[in-house]
């Protein structure tokens, strides 16, 4: 099946509404994309064309091995042209690939905008906003959690430029804006070296404010609800202090974040720095690390593959999850808005645990069905693990300044996330890289 024989999957907001774009146009920035054109960087194969099995020198060039036809828009004339060899299940790489199209703007109106950790899973999602939008971008990543693969489709495009750095080591460029992402943000992760992790939260933070305070640019610090700790108030609201294990298996993320909010306003107050601080609330979506043990990857992997869906303790704990595409219209308007004060940036729509293994495994169910034509041979089961150390009973945002300062709140529901989701984490089983 080609992508030209199938339509494209329809995507609904809370509303009811096709969702055909991201973004918007708000406080004098433009930062709204064809979601079509976003699906055809993410929702891919790192090939489109597959070597002859009989004779390898030459290849088909049908797009019938695109393990996610539906999703690609359109847009496979600017996607990789290397070629995959299946007998040797292996891939030759090639530089030879057309970018995507994006904004010709004036130079008044291109920003230079720094992304550290831009590599990484949400860094990965705001490069290619900024760069469809047409600003020139740098990231920065030592690529511990990140990956080259998630930028890879940018490389030797005049507007980028990628730098392996460590934000722990001072860094200088010339920037209007900067988005501090660095940090790793899963549990596994961030307790695997958790002295690391907190240098990385301070001076990691120290360094990039202060380039901001050198060159002048604008600085938005990504914050994470875990500064809340296990929260006695519910919803989480900006002005709650929180209830932190200062010494706790968590700690070290935990802390590091509140440090580095402490160090932003201290520029800010002291300096006059011009800063943001968004406190993201679970995130998920495409290139999401399928091994780093959060919630969503592992119980979509897990059904994906057969397995049965492991949720840690009794269920009754809650999340709520917000989509990348969300979250990214958050962060840009938080940046170019006036809003000073923390922001916290998540969805509202709240589940247990036990609640959102049953909605994973109905969806993979559903697509399974929806895409390939076949049942499930088996339904799978949902079995119960130890509850992890200070993992927090309740989570939800309370995104009441977010309404009222930057007119931001979440568009995608999370069924219609995880759908995507559960094709992208299928295009990659697929494709043999996961």
């Amino acid at each position: 099946m080609t992508s030209s024989t199938v339509q494209s999957i329809r995507t609904l907001d809370k509303s009811g509404n096709d969702i055909t774009s991201v973004g918007f146009q708000r406080f004098g920035f433009d930062c709204e994309v064809s979601l079509d054109v976003l699906r055809s960087l993410y929702l891919r194969p790192h090939y489109v064309t597959t070597a002859n099995e009989d004779k390898t020198e030459r290849v088909d060039t049908k797009e019938s091995n695109d393990p996610a036809p539906s999703t690609n828009g359109g847009y496979a004339a600017y996607q990789s042209k290397s070629i995959y060899h299946p007998q040797s299940h292996s891939i030759s790489y090639t530089t030879l690939s057309r970018f995507p199209p994006v904004k010709l703007l004036p130079q008044a109106g291109r920003k230079r905008v720094l992304v550290t950790g831009g590599a990484g899973f949400v860094g990965s999602h705001l490069v290619d906003r900024l760069m469809l939008l047409g600003h020139d971008v740098t990231v920065l990543d030592n690529f511990f959690t990140g990956s080259k693969t998630s930028v890879s489709h940018w490389v030797g495009h005049p507007n980028f430029e990628l730098v392996r750095h460590d934000v722990v080591e001072p860094f200088m460029i010339e920037c209007d804006q900067i988005y501090h992402l660095a940090c790793p943000a899963s549990p596994v992760h961030y307790q695997f070296n958790a002295v690391k992790t907190i240098k990385t939260s301070f001076q990691g933070t120290l360094n990039m404010l202060g380039l901001a305070k050198r060159t002048k640019a604008r600085f938005l610090l990504t914050s994470t609800s875990e500064v809340y700790g296990d929260p006695e108030v519910h919803p989480q609201h900006e002005d709650y202090w929180g209830h932190v294990n200062p010494i706790g298996p968590r700690a070290c993320y935990d802390e590091g974040k509140r440090v580095a909010e402490t160090l932003t306003y201290g520029f800010h107050n002291q300096d006059g720095v011009d800063v943001r601080v968004a406190r993201i609330f679970n995130t998920y979506g495409p290139r999401m690390n399928p091994f780093d043990g959060r919630v969503v990857s592992n119980f979509i992997v897990q059904a994906l593959r057969g397995e049965d869906l492991t949720v840690y303790g009794d269920g009754t704990q809650t999340r709520s999850f917000q989509y990348i595409h969300d979250l990214v219209d958050g962060l840009i308007a938080l940046m170019n808005s006036d809003e000073t004060r923390p922001v916290n940036l998540g969805n509202g729509d709240e589940f247990t645990i036990l609640e959102f293994a049953h909605l994973v495994r109905d969806i993979v169910e559903d697509v399974k069905r929806t895409d390939d034509g076949i049942a499930s041979p088996r339904r799978v089961n949902i079995i119960h693990e130890g509850l992890p150390k200070d993992d927090p009973q309740k989570r939800r945002p309370d995104t009441s300044r977010a309404k009222a300062s930057l007119e931001w709140q979440p568009r995608w529901t999370v069924r219609m996330g995880l759908e995507e989701m559960v094709r992208y984490y299928k295009a990659k089983m697929a494709e043999g890289s996961l």
